[in-house]
């Protein structure tokens, strides 16, 4: 009888915690959702990381670094000049390195409103500018996807001066699994195996002009 007590006690102990969790994951529920209403919701996606370099460029630098870099300066920018008006998470912080599909099962589970891939491209040959892929499909977002593309590809080609290689598509993975769920694109920032493209990646300033394009471009496809 008194072990029936006892295990009649911890039983409902053990349902009061598990009441007072949905408790409180419903309230965290309710905050989370109002700020998705607050603010748009951008994943950046930083390609590349850890044991997987990306592309090296001819002075050495790495495609992994570069894009931190930038992405490192979208979130501060998106602080300093816009007030923190969108709402922005990285697939990657550190030099780490990220699986494509958990990249887009990030974007999924934030509930993302847009999704932008950040690469470096590389070349044999003597290329240069910049591209903006889109999914080749006929999916749910396209249209916006390519509204997107486009308006990230003007930004930065237009006040960079960068050769603008134009709007693309291709079967890219992290395209392929989140364009379904939001507007997509991969941003293929400039050629690290252009000396005058690479060379440009090493000052400051031009990592900062380059995030700034990117996240205006973004927040001009939003208005």
């Amino acid at each position: 009888m008194q072990k029936g007590l006892i295990f009649m006690k911890t039983n409902l102990k053990m349902k009061l915690k598990n009441v007072l969790f949905l408790l409180a994951m419903l309230k965290m529920c309710f905050l989370f959702g109002q700020n998705l209403d607050a603010r748009k919701r951008i994943v950046i996606d930083v390609g590349h990381g850890g044991k997987d370099s990306g592309a090296i460029g001819i002075n050495g630098i790495q495609e992994k670094d570069v894009v931190l870099y930038i992405a490192q300066e979208i979130i501060r920018l998106n602080k300093t000049i816009f007030d923190d008006k969108l709402d922005i998470y990285l697939t990657r912080y550190s030099d780490t390195f990220i699986a494509l599909s958990d990249r887009s099962r990030l974007a999924k589970a934030l509930m993302a409103d847009v999704l932008v891939s950040l690469h470096c491209n590389a070349s044999p040959y003597y290329s240069k500018g910049i591209e903006v892929y889109v999914h080749n499909s006929e999916k749910l977002h396209i249209k916006e996807s390519i509204a997107l593309g486009t308006t990230i590809l003007n930004e930065s080609t237009q006040k960079l001066r960068f050769e603008k290689r134009g709007l693309k598509s291709a079967n890219f993975q992290v395209l392929r699994e989140t364009v379904g769920f939001c507007p997509s694109v991969l941003v293929e920032i400039g050629f690290v195996t252009n000396m005058n493209e690479a060379d440009y990646f090493l000052k400051l300033s031009n990592i900062r002009a380059m995030a700034l394009s990117i996240l205006v471009g973004i927040y001009n496809y939003l208005k």
